[in-house]
């Protein structure tokens, strides 16, 4: 049996002191510090064997930050716990407390290529921490070879109604394959679209009208959500197509970060695939002839297994299933409290499935920092991340 840790961890705009990343944004050396400290303590407390950041800027930061949550775990291992020469140092809980070093962990690193470099015009790209290290060379998908064209139809007629054409993600895509026990799992860290709109700026103009809150174009703003709906909704795709192809494979898969939605959302049931009926057989035909032309339970067994075979899980819905527990949200605004993170995994690890190889056996939420700012007293999170961090604990079988 081998357990191990995946977590995914949204680091809010993680870059060095006195660098401009948006127009006007930037650390000072104490707020930098600050920040840095906090993100040491919390990578110690998640002490994840694979971790999926998002928002990375630059890659120097977040090795300078692993490295200090390694001296601080040394520290913490050398204070608690106890060594052979003590009677009682056998005790499972001291392995569960025992911080593992980063020292032999490999880091893969996806810049953004819509990065310009220039202050103020900064764009955060995403990493992967692996203590399993990995198995040949990550992946970035974000240029795409062949442009996504998604074909429009008029309703009720076979007309073409255009299309939506998307040749660059928003931010990467970073598919690496990790060692773990006798498996090897693909492992997909993404950060998709946000829900800020996407406004055109006319040749010549210095910016686009739909940015002057001071003369509100209600109907302009909500053209950019919905671009930006699109985007992400085209961006969630991209990531299923990838995922389909290892599914198709046979590899394990998980896939974790910012979806920039909640579980229900659609881009994140793009990703996650469709949960097949419980029967098909009272469903009619696509070809029917007749009223009772029904498809069989052979193929309602047929159809169900093509579904369920591509169909990855959301831990956080399998934890809430199994515990009842009902307090996982990952952002908080304006009093509204969502998951937009997600950890979703391949049916390899969904005991109810007969040749799983292994399992989620908890779920852990690190939400404590967060405020919407109605709360003066809650901790500061200005410097820290808008976003909770998420952990699944999985097990191997032998």
């Amino acid at each position: 049996m081998t357990r191990f840790t995946i977590a995914s961890f949204n680091v809010k705009n993680l870059i060095g002191p006195e660098r401009e990343y948006y127009r006007f944004q930037s650390y000072t050396p104490e707020e930098y510090a600050w920040k840095a400290d906090w993100m040491a303590d919390q990578l110690l407390t998640l002490n994840a064997d694979i971790v999926g950041f998002q928002e990375v800027f630059e890659e120097a930061p977040l090795r300078q930050v692993i490295a200090e949550t390694d001296r601080r775990g040394e520290e913490a291992n050398a204070a608690s716990i106890p060594d052979t020469t003590k009677r009682y140092h056998r005790k499972a809980i001291f392995r569960k407390l025992a911080y593992g070093s980063y020292s032999e962990a490999e880091l893969a690193f996806a810049p953004n290529l819509n990065d310009t470099g220039e202050p103020g015009k900064r764009r955060p790209g995403l990493a992967v921490l692996s203590r399993f290290g990995f198995e040949g060379e990550p992946e970035v998908i974000q240029d795409l070879a062949q442009p996504l064209d998604i074909p429009m139809a008029c309703l009720g007629e076979e007309e073409d109604a255009g299309f939506y054409t998307l040749r660059r993600l928003s931010r990467p895509i970073l598919k690496v394959r990790v060692p773990v026990g006798d498996q090897v799992i693909s492992v997909f860290n993404c950060h998709l679209k946000s829900k800020l709109g996407e406004y055109i700026k006319p040749q010549g103009a210095p910016y686009p009208p739909e940015t002057v809150l001071t003369a509100y174009d209600a109907a302009g703003r909500a053209m950019g959500a919905l671009r930006a709906a699109l985007r992400r909704m085209g961006e969630a795709w991209v990531l299923r197509r990838a995922v389909l192809d290892e599914l198709e494979q046979g590899r394990p898969v998980m896939v974790l970060g910012d979806f920039n939605d909640g579980e229900h959302a659609v881009s994140s049931e793009i990703i996650s695939g469709e949960v097949p009926f419980r029967n098909y057989a009272w469903m009619l035909r696509h070809d029917a002839q007749h009223p009772g032309d029904r498809y069989s339970e052979a193929e309602d067994t047929q159809i169900r297994e093509a579904i369920d075979r591509v169909r990855l899980r959301s831990a956080e819905k399998m934890f809430l299933r199994k515990s009842l527990r009902d307090v996982v949200y990952t952002t908080a605004f304006g009093g509204v409290h969502e998951s937009i993170d997600q950890i979703y995994m391949s049916r390899h690890f969904d005991p109810d499935w007969h040749e799983a190889v292994g399992k989620m056996h908890y779920y852990s939420v690190f939400n404590d920092h967060l405020t919407d700012g109605s709360h003066p007293e809650a901790p500061y999170n200005k410097l820290a991340s808008d976003h909770g961090q998420i952990m699944a604990h999985m097990e191997l079988h032998s």
